[in-house]
């Protein structure tokens, strides 16, 4: 073997059945993860499997269509900055001025098509460097920094910039002490990790510390795992950073060039360190926040919330009622109470824990002995394995602002004491109130139900939860009594849907489009009908949930092997189906069931053996399907939630399934099992 020359993997490695996989085309991200497993990348595989996990694989060529003017106001800064990249890279002088143009190219396009204009402190410079390091052609090396650009790095990343407040906030709940001390010196993080997210790690890292971190990154595919990268690595600087006597210019400094010392070894654990942080998160961290990243289109859905003035990381009702019924790992809270007592008494959620924070001013030795008894009480939920425990501690107020000034001293004071995993209700009270309104749940009297508690009548009197105090738990009763409550509530709940349920998917002979049950009314069409899933609100609708249809650009779409989707061990069935559109185009598809899930699969006809995640439903959401006595075989899904005023379809999809009397029995039954899963 020739020297300098790299010896062939050897047979039945995992970098052998990498290169095989790869060379057989048809690969898609989920089959490449299963064998790298996290492992460092071989460098004359990388650029397969990052263009693989950006999505890029058989994009054409976007500048084909361009004249290639380098005619922008700004272009002489784009060519320096251009000069100044490849005179940092080792790259043969023949090949010097082939390689800036290309850069300068794939920049000064990007600008012009996205109507942006170039600056050198935007960073792009520093992410094209792992790029070139690819040695890829000018139309890959444009798709590839496209992608990351509109899938990794998130809209207003700039000094004061949105993803710097919510940063801080994700810090604050799990570092409160750190994020504390950084607040004391006024370093906010867009002084010193402007760079960190802007270039993906790039501007400080050397390039095979950058490359491994790309590695493992862009296989996530989740764009908010930057962020818990980023506080890994304020995480282990922290004895550091609370240690420092400097100045604030030399703290920032530190911070600033900390990712610098990252090795090779490093990476791994920090990988498994930020997976840890990301369990600890609650989902309303994304779910809230995921127009962040994507395309414009998407953006300017944002939420209204300013983040540099929340006090604390804020969390959705609906998380909130599903976190504690979860089996398992996983957030969990113990919901705090914060209004008066005659509020509280009128009506409050039943796990919650009344601190009545007007007692702060009022009475301040109350107060602390509440405080006391709050912990005690979240100690004991815990080791009990209570519907009502959890480590993490959620706020609620009222909902409106003038009332809840109180709450937010207490949240306040429990963030003064460095207290962890601090959360607020989003929209409090009222927020659950609507929320049980809009998800229809039925209960005596209130139209609540078991969710919500009353201490100030007999019917739903939970005195025991109060005892002898207004804090009710001095003797840690309260929380057993309570906890008693909320599993009958769970499984009274659960019994009804299931009543249901069990008259849901039954194909009829009835001519006319209605609820597809045995029981309804023969002619009897959906109106009025209340929705059959309703415990909660399951579905997330998030970038890659979207209406495909209302999206000319297929970046969003995730290209799979079908064949690897219908093997995967948590698919239970695969029925090949063709999906109906409005305008009667049908598009041969595969309809998988999965325990919780279905999946559509679009067959792409030029890319054989290749399909887009065309659509994908939680099992729960499900509010109705039907039929058609002349076409029994096409299936109509509808999804969505309910209000009072009745059924919110949020999706609908139809699908001619042979055998589809198969399939919906399947569909049932594994409907049937997530309910059962509820109940126990």
């Amino acid at each position: 073997m020739a020297e300098g020359e790299e010896a062939p993997p050897p047979p039945g490695s995992w970098i052998k059945d990498l290169a095989d996989a790869l060379e057989e085309g048809g690969c898609d991200l989920e089959t490449v993860r299963n064998i790298i497993q996290g492992r460092q990348l071989p460098a004359d595989l990388r650029a397969k499997v990052w263009k693989i996990a950006l999505n890029v694989v058989g994009k054409g060529d976007s500048l084909a269509s361009w004249d290639g003017s380098l005619d922008l106001p700004e272009q002489s800064i784009i060519h320096k900055d251009c000069q100044e990249l490849i005179d940092q890279l080792s790259v043969p002088e023949e090949e010097k001025s082939v390689l800036i143009l290309d850069i300068e190219s794939v920049i000064t396009f990007y600008c012009k098509s996205r109507n942006v204009k170039y600056s050198s402190c935007l960073g792009w410079i520093h992410l094209l460097k792992p790029l070139v390091h690819l040695h890829l052609p000018r139309s890959d090396l444009y798709n590839c920094f496209y992608a990351i650009m509109n899938k990794f790095i998130p809209r207003d990343c700039f000094m004061k910039g949105r993803p710097f407040h919510l940063f801080r906030l994700l810090l604050q709940y799990h570092e409160p002490e750190l994020c504390s001390f950084l607040d004391t010196k006024k370093m906010t993080p867009d002084s010193y990790a402007l760079n960190w997210l802007g270039s993906l790690f790039s501007y400080y890292c050397s390039a095979e510390v950058t490359q491994a971190i790309w590695d493992g990154y862009l296989q996530q595919a989740d764009p908010f795992f930057i962020y818990f990268l980023m506080l890994i690595i304020l995480v282990n600087a922290k004895d550091v950073i609370l240690a420092q006597e400097s100045d604030k210019e030399e703290m920032i400094k530190f911070l600033e060039t900390s990712p610098a010392n990252l090795d090779l070894e490093d990476i791994e654990d920090l990988f498994s360190l930020a997976q840890y942080y990301c369990s600890k998160t609650p989902a309303s961290f994304r779910k809230d926040n995921h127009s962040l990243f994507g395309s414009s289109l998407l953006g300017l859905k944002d939420d209204d919330t300013d983040l540099s003035q929340a006090l604390c990381l804020a969390v959705s009702v609906s998380e909130i009622l599903q976190a504690n019924q979860q089996q398992g790992e996983g957030v969990r809270f113990f919901v705090v109470d914060c209004r008066p007592a005659e509020q509280y008494n009128a009506g409050h959620l039943s796990t919650a824990f009344h601190l009545d924070s007007d007692l702060m001013l009022q009475n301040p030795s109350e107060f602390a002995q509440s405080v006391k008894s709050l912990l005690e009480a979240q100690k004991q939920s815990i080791e009990s394995g209570s519907i009502a425990g959890g480590e993490h501690l959620c706020f609620m107020g009222s909902g409106r602002e003038e009332e809840d000034m109180y709450m937010n001293m207490v949240l306040a004071h429990f963030l003064q004491k460095n207290k962890e995993y601090v959360s607020i209700a989003k929209g409090g009270f009222m927020a659950l109130q609507q929320h049980l309104a809009d998800i229809n749940v039925e209960g005596p009297e209130n139209g609540y139900g078991h969710w919500i508690a009353s201490t100030s009548g007999s019917r739903n009197s939970i005195n025991s939860v109060d005892g002898d105090s207004p804090n009710g738990s001095g003797d840690g009763k309260g929380v057993k009594s309570l906890v008693n409550k909320m599993t009958v509530a769970l499984k009274t709940k659960s019994v009804n849907v299931k009543e249901k349920v069990i008259s849901f998917i039954e194909n009829t002979s009835t001519p006319v489009d209605r609820h597809v049950s045995s029981s309804d009314r023969v002619g009897k069409p959906y109106r009025g009908v209340k929705p059959v899933f309703s415990i909660g609100d399951e579905e997330e609708y998030d970038t890659d949930e979207i209406d495909s249809s209302s999206m000319s650009d297929d970046d969003r779409k995730e290209v799979v092997n079908i064949q690897t989707w219908i093997n995967k061990p948590d698919v239970k069935y695969n029925f090949p189906c063709n999906e109906v559109k409005e305008n009667g185009h049908m598009f041969p598809s595969h309809l998988l069931v999965t325990a919780t899930h279905m999946y559509c699969l679009r067959e792409i006809p030029s890319r054989k053996g290749l399909a887009y995640i065309q659509s994908r439903q939680a099992l729960n959401s499900v509010v109705k399907i039907t039929s058609k006595k002349k076409h029994p075989e096409l299936i109509t899904f509808k999804y969505g939630n309910s209000s009072t005023s009745g059924i919110e379809i949020l999706a609908v999809e139809r699908y001619l399934i042979p055998n589809a009397s198969d399939a919906t029995k399947a569909i049932k039954q594994q409907i049937m099992k997530v309910l059962d899963a509820l109940e126990s």
